[in-house]
Parts: structure tokens; sequence; C-alpha cells
């Protein structure tokens, strides 16, 4: 009996550790808004993404504390003011990489269509964008430009600076991943 059930758990077993999980902690996520009057830029390495290679299925943790902004101040106003980080520590996107069954990974870039949940400020909202990926070298390479409507997600702008700040961010993603 003992060994039946140790055969039986093997069966279910067997499947978890077959996967091909590619992994990183250091994605970087950049972002580039414009007025005539401000350019606000950031940058975030502190990126971590999971990527299943045998289905497609893909997530993202982004610390809102890991961007860097060129002006201190900026960084203070992005994170107390906008991004609420302390209520709101994270953003998150998880879905999957549509039709991944017909993607055959070569090194050279190819057009991907991601679908999945995007959630930011304690927004989730669905999403489908662009990117491209390849496999090189025992990794895979991922990138990605979309844009952010910033009232999509319950950020608000107060009136005062309201010219001041994009209503429309840049985002830029960039990922090289490692099997796990």
């Amino acid at each position: 009996m003992r060994m039946k059930i140790k055969f039986i758990l093997l069966i279910f077993l067997i499947p978890l550790y077959a996967r091909e999980i590619y992994f990183t902690r250091n994605g970087d996520v950049s972002f580039f808004s414009s007025t005539p009057i401000y350019d606000i830029k950031a940058e975030n390495n502190q990126v971590t993404c999971v990527f299943d290679r045998d289905n497609g299925e893909v997530s993202f943790r982004i610390p809102i504390l890991g961007f860097n902004f060129p002006n201190g101040l900026m960084q203070e106003h992005f994170n107390e003011n906008y991004m609420e980080s302390d209520l709101y520590p994270n953003a998150t996107f998880k879905g999957k990489v549509n039709n991944w069954s017909n993607i055959v990974l070569t090194n050279s870039y190819q057009s991907i269509n991601l679908e999945g949940i995007m959630t930011i400020h304690g927004v989730s909202k669905e999403i489908s964008e662009q990117g491209k990926i390849k496999f090189k070298q025992d990794k895979i390479a991922g990138d990605a430009n979309f844009e952010i409507m910033v009232a999509d997600y319950g950020i608000e702008i107060p009136k005062i600076v309201r010219e001041k700040i994009a209503k429309v961010v840049n985002v830029n993603v960039q990922l090289q991943l490692k099997k796990k």
C-alpha cells in the first residue's frame, strides 16, 4: 500500500519538477512622461518576473519604492503624493502570452501579445500589450513598450500641478530571465 501511495505522489510531483521556469529579480522598468513644463523619468531595476516556458504564463512584481528619479524631490512626491507607496508598495502583472503554443523561441526577437491583469495603486485592470521575446544562451530576453493612463489606476494629480504632469506615461520593460 505504501509503495502505491509513493508512486501516485511521484506521478503528481514530476510535472512540477519538469517545468521550465525562468526567473529574474533584477528586471528593468522605466517610465517617461512629458509636458511642455516637465519631463519626468524614473528607472527601477528591482523587478521580479517569473515566466513559465511550458504554458506562456508570466507574472511581475514591481516595488514602487524601487523607482529612482534624477531629482530627489520628484521621487519623494511620486512615492508620497501620487503612488502612496506606503499603502500600495507594489505594482503587479499576471497574465499569459497569447498563442504561446504556436511560438517557437529562437535567438531573434519575435513579436508577442501579452494579456492579463495589471494592478497599480490598488486598481486592477485587464490589459493587452505588444512585446517581443527571444531565447539565447539559455536565457529568455523580453522587451515591451506601452502606455499607461494615470487616471485608469486612480492616481490623482492635484489641480495645482496638473499641467506639469502628463496624463499618459510611457513604460519600457526589459528582462533577462534565467532558468530556475
